[in-house]
């Protein structure tokens, strides 16, 4: 989903904000949603990440998700200012700064770096999502585009227009990670939805073409049926096959659950698949595993699951 309005910001160019007077200048723009773009910016305080949109109500309304965020992690800083810009069209845009996060998308990291990173991406990833859900929040919009991934795993997610609290309707989504498009829930925010994105995540990393195959059908008779057949057919997803069910089916409470049976799953010797087609990253995490366990104890102790 992409912005509709036209405003584009020129790297080189100096943004000041209207009120505040700060300064910035535009790297490049870094991705773009349903309600603003984004671009990584350079300031005093180094660099920033600047999103920019056209209602202001709508990003006043991620703004004070951001602050609430922040009230609750007082270690983590996800905001550092909201101010206007003036555009080239002689329009006001409101914006706000926000950390910048480095890392690319999980798929870019994988392709670098090899499929054996693939369990403790999604080990890390599920931290993140607890982390949220223990606040009282749902990030909403998962999708690999939402997910950044750094040095040793590492994993954050960017973009938070759709971080919605618990209880509340669904703020912002991307229709194929959808649970409502697949006729599979409500559009409510609760736990479930995160973990059933993050099913379809797992899906779009390893069989993207099949996937986006399945969206042309007919609204009626989209089920998770059609996507428990693609992970079935998929021997990358094998071993976690049975997992990403449950997320579909809404059986796990919250990411915690679902991060501790990740875990376990991934210490189990049966699911090694004993054919010669070995998914790749079973065969690297024997090589590997003295760092990735060393790596899953540090960011899990972190989250606190």
């Amino acid at each position: 989903m992409t912005t509709s309005f036209k405003l584009n910001l020129r790297r080189g160019a100096v943004v000041t904000g209207k009120w505040k007077h700060s300064r910035y200048r535009v790297e490049r723009l870094l991705g773009e949603g349903a309600n603003g773009k984004v671009y990584l910016v350079h300031a005093d305080r180094g660099w920033c990440a600047l999103k920019v949109g056209m209602d202001a109500i709508d990003l006043q309304s991620e703004i004070n998700v951001l602050q609430a965020l922040e009230k609750q992690d007082r270690k983590q800083t996800y905001l550092y200012e909201v101010d206007d810009l003036l555009g080239e069209d002689g329009k006001e845009y409101p914006f706000y700064i926000m950390r910048y996060v480095r890392g690319v998308t999980i798929s870019d990291f994988l392709d670098k770096n090899g499929p054996e990173w693939f369990p403790l991406i999604g080990l890390n990833l599920l931290g993140k999502l607890a982390e949220l859900h223990r606040r009282g929040w749902v990030f909403g919009d998962l999708k690999i585009d939402n997910v950044l991934v750094a040095d040793y795993g590492y994993v954050e997610l960017v973009d938070y227009g759709g971080v919605t609290a618990m209880g509340k309707g669904i703020r912002q989504f991307t229709e194929i990670y959808d649970r409502g498009f697949w006729n599979a829930g409500t559009r409510s925010a609760d736990a479930r939805y995160d973990l059933f994105s993050f099913a379809v995540l797992c899906i779009m990393l390893h069989e993207p073409k099949k996937l986006h195959a399945l969206t042309g059908g007919l609204p009626q008779i989209r089920s998770t049926e059609e996507l428990e057949r693609l992970i079935g057919e998929c021997k990358g997803l094998a071993p976690v096959a049975g997992w990403l069910r449950q997320a579909l089916g809404g059986q796990f409470f919250d990411a915690s659950e679902g991060a501790e049976a990740w875990r376990r799953l991934l210490h189990r010797r049966d699911t090694r698949v004993k054919s010669a087609k070995t998914p790749g990253w079973l065969k690297g995490l024997a090589a590997v595993s003295a760092v990735v366990l060393g790596i899953s104890v540090y960011w899990l102790l972190r989250s606190g699951i």
